[in-house]
């Protein structure tokens, strides 16, 4: 048994049709009669304020140029009164400086003058052998209008306002006067030329504009994810140097006991108890490198197992940037304090970043590095100055690169880590210059040196 199916028939093509036509007014209607908010004006978000002033002044000139026209050209050719002649005028001209902000309201006042104005015209005495609905002066206003609308509205209203004119256009033919040169149809083409150019330019505008936001919005990720991959790396890099000190701790306080003869068995409790709380902090800590390790780290089989750099690897690292063809002078101070190890990796880092970007950006160039001690010992100055490129036919990229990971970023983080200030810029022949100041704190107590006796008892 076969069930009749429960949907409904197709509705035919021509009920559709019919359909559509009878609910076209309504479309139109809602369209039309929605009125716009006031919004930017246009070029309103130009930066440059002449930009700004050109709608207004454009606007102004087409204003002030077509009411005397229209004047003239209604009551002197046509033959209308002067005083009829002046309202109508004035009605389809002076909103074209309302257009700039509200043009769909603007349009509402102009179309309904020119729909009064040609239908003045059909008793006038001068119709005969003349443009007709639309004079010629009607007409340039009508399409710096229509120029505005549709920078401004959206597709289904400049549709609707299109559609409206032919109408209007196709309705006069019931009222033509005889012998005139009827112009509707010019009116409907050209409306509809200027209103389809319009909006492709400001379709082609928001594009653009949305793919500029979108770079931009790129660009700010991009910048965010460096600073953060480039924090990951330094928490990397002193996560060696705090362990350091946690084994230091836990290897005193497991053998104070031995090394201090006759100790409380408070005491020798106290130093096993803070022995077990570093070997914790270690194990965290391996656990905290394990979530901060990248993913290139995880390719190249884990962390890295050389130790830390410092102010003492410099002149290996100058001399495998003079490898590279990149003629270095290095400058240490001869009375060199102990560093913290903070400063002492921080230091090398802006000297291994600034001249890597020397080799990358300007090949050839004389630099000199100095890595000096203030007289007070209170900080380390770091300067790494080049000259410009021996070849200036080869570009010079900038100093800063997106997506290393390394740069000015990591020089700032550097810096911002111990407390100090970093100061980059052009010199005025071309070369470049990195500046660091690094504060000094006083560094740790080495550690007591164990007495004979100890020694003995180990």
């Amino acid at each position: 048994m076969i069930r009749p199916s429960s949907r409904p028939a197709p509705e035919p093509a021509r009920h559709r049709m019919l359909r559509a036509v009878r609910q076209a007014p309504h479309v139109l209607a809602a369209e039309l009669g929605t009125p716009t908010e006031p919004g930017t004006p246009l070029f309103g978000s130009v930066r440059n304020a002449w930009l700004r002033w050109l709608p207004y002044a454009v606007a102004f000139a087409f204003a002030v140029s077509l009411l005397p026209t229209t004047v003239t050209v209604l009551s002197h050719d046509y033959g209308m009164s002067g005083g009829l002649a002046g309202a109508l005028a004035t009605a389809q001209t002076a909103p074209l400086l309302l257009a700039v902000t509200r043009p769909l309201q603007a349009w509402w006042v102009i179309f309904t003058a020119d729909v009064v104005c040609a239908l003045a015209l059909t008793g006038a005495d001068g119709v005969a052998d003349r443009s007709w609905p639309w004079p010629p002066m009607v007409i340039v206003g009508y399409l710096a209008l229509m120029l505005a609308l549709s920078l401004r509205e959206r597709g289904r209203t400049l549709i609707a306002v299109w559609l409206t004119t032919g109408v209007a256009g196709v309705l006069s033919e019931a009222i033509t006067p005889d012998r005139i040169n009827s112009t509707w149809v010019l009116l409907f083409v050209l409306t509809g030329v200027v209103l389809l150019t319009g909006a492709t330019l400001r379709e082609r505008g928001d594009a653009q504009r949305k793919l500029i936001e979108q770079e931009t919005i790129s660009e700010a990720e991009r910048a965010r994810r460096t600073l953060l991959e480039e924090r990951t790396r330094i928490a990397r890099e002193l996560h060696d140097v705090v362990a350091h000190h946690m084994s230091v701790i836990t290897v005193q306080a497991d053998s104070a006991p031995y090394r201090i003869s006759g100790i409380p068995r408070e005491a020798a409790e106290e130093f096993g108890s803070i022995a077990a709380t570093a070997r914790e902090s270690l194990a965290e800590m391996r656990r905290l490198l394990g979530v901060l390790r990248s993913e290139e780290a995880e390719r190249h089989g884990g962390p890295e197992k050389t130790p830390q750099p410092g102010i003492g690897m410099l002149p290996k690292l100058v001399e495998g940037t003079v490898r590279a063809g990149v003629p270095v002078e290095l400058s240490l101070s001869e009375d060199r304090a102990p560093l913290a190890p903070a400063v002492d990796l921080s230091a090398y880092r802006i000297v291994q970043e600034a001249l890597a970007n020397v080799v990358r950006h300007a090949p050839g160039a004389r630099t000199r590095v100095s890595v000096t001690t203030a007289a007070d010992g209170s900080r380390l100055t770091v300067l790494v100055v080049n000259s410009p490129p021996p070849a200036p036919s080869v570009p010079s990229a900038p100093l800063e690169t997106n997506g290393t990971g390394h740069g000015l970023i990591g020089m700032r983080e550097r810096v911002r880590l111990v407390g100090g200030s970093l100061d980059t810029g052009p010199l005025p022949d071309g070369g470049f210059r990195v500046a660091a100041q690094l504060p000094l704190s006083p560094p740790p107590a080495p550690a007591a040196s164990l007495s004979p006796k100890d020694s003995d008892s180990l």
